[in-house]
């Protein structure tokens, strides 16, 4: 096995975080790079624009149910001892926190994954959103808001095993779900061609997916290895790792170390790498106090979401989808409607509610030249690249 020599050195457990560290820094780079976010998906799909970000997530999705598909028939790993598919699922916990999540992002202008990353390049509206995200998923996991999330979640539940496989469920197989993936990376491809995605877009892109298949494999093969603790399979989340590395500074030594433990601070420095290599680091702050309302609802919502659900736009959306879990493609597909509703809410009616009280400049002569329409920069901030 390729980790007993690091096991033997740095002991189980380091290791684990060792390697969650390393997949986190590429992560974030090429999360950086790349400006993957299901939030900017959504609403480009929602409005029916081409700007590229639906292309560079789909980018993503693919590669990482290909890859990990592609791993499996293989026969280098297997999944089923995963969590997401061994243990006892939520069907309501999927479709509430999914839900509560999905509004949560747009109103915070980012998914959990995507503030640590702005935060890592300077924006103190995403740190102190993805600060509030921790501290309530660490609330919704053991604190005050427990029961209410242990209630929700026991509406409605599902089996463990094949009953939350999609591949079993629908017979498809892996091969199946290897077509899957290679079927929308094919679309992907032909999309990129009509949009302008750059090549750090589309590149980066598979990148993060190959860090979700990779995370995916180098667990399975550390809990293989491992003789004296119990390592989980898993792949990259950011609900309860967020959760996990708030204690750790509020209260060390807190827990043992593990790969969730390594995967946050890996993620903030690979993002903080690839901003400062293209000098991209830049302090942004808050334009107002409703603004900071907006992210800080919206941050409660993706946290105690997130938990409930059992995972975040990138452990359901992208790493519980690769492996075809049921509950994972039920939070999806919550998060989207939700997210798609809350924009044309909160967003798109009051931009259209405030157009006409935007002063227009007088007409005049412009040779030629289109006059420029008045700037508004309370509409503005809806469009700006968060």
């Amino acid at each position: 096995m390729p980790f007993e020599f690091l096991m033997s050195q740095l002991g189980e457990t380091g290791t684990s975080a060792l390697i969650g560290g390393l997949i986190g820094v590429l992560f974030g780079f090429f999360a950086q790079r790349s400006r993957f976010c299901l939030r900017s998906a959504v609403i480009e799909f929602a409005r029916h624009t081409h700007d590229g970000k639906l292309t560079v997530w789909l980018f993503t999705f693919s590669t990482a149910v290909l890859l990990t598909q592609a791993f499996i028939m293989l026969g280098w790993m297997d999944v089923r001892d995963a969590r997401q598919l061994s243990a006892r699922g939520s069907l309501s916990g999927a479709l509430i926190g999914g839900a509560l999540f999905g509004t949560g992002m747009i109103m915070a202008r980012g998914c959990s994954s995507r503030l640590l990353v702005l935060a890592a390049q300077g924006n103190l509206r995403a740190l102190l959103s993805g600060l509030v995200f921790a501290v309530t998923a660490q609330s919704a996991l053991h604190g005050l808001l427990s029961p209410l999330r242990t209630a929700l979640a026991g509406w409605w539940t599902v089996e463990g095993g094949s009953a939350r496989d999609l591949l079993v469920i629908t017979g498809f197989g892996h091969a199946g779900g290897a077509l899957f993936g290679a079927l929308w990376l094919g679309a992907a491809l032909i999309w990129v061609r009509r949009q302008y995605v750059n090549t750090w877009g589309w590149a980066g892109a598979i990148g993060v997916g190959v860090m979700v298949a990779t995370a995916w494999l180098a667990t399975f093969w550390m809990s293989r290895s491992a003789f004296d603790s119990v390592l989980p399979i898993q792949s990259l989340s950011f609900t309860g790792p967020a959760a996990d590395t708030l204690m750790l500074v509020l209260s060390p030594p807190g827990q043992t170390l593990k790969f969730d433990l390594g995967l946050v601070p890996g993620v903030f420095l690979g993002s903080f790498i690839s901003a400062a290599l293209w000098r991209e680091l830049k302090l942004e702050g808050f334009q107002g106090g409703q603004s900071m309302r907006r992210y800080i609802a919206g941050a409660l919502l993706m946290g105690f979401g997130g938990m409930l659900a059992g995972g975040c736009a990138v452990g359901a959306g992208v790493s519980g989808a690769a492996v075809f879990t049921l509950t994972a493609w039920v939070t999806l597909s919550s998060m989207w409607v939700a997210a798609t509703l809350t924009d044309r809410i909160m967003d798109r009616e009051t931009e259209a509610a405030m157009l006409p009280l935007v002063p227009m400049p007088a007409p005049t002569r412009t040779y030629g030249v289109q006059p420029k329409p008045a700037f508004d920069p309370e509409l503005s901030a809806t469009y700006a690249r968060p």
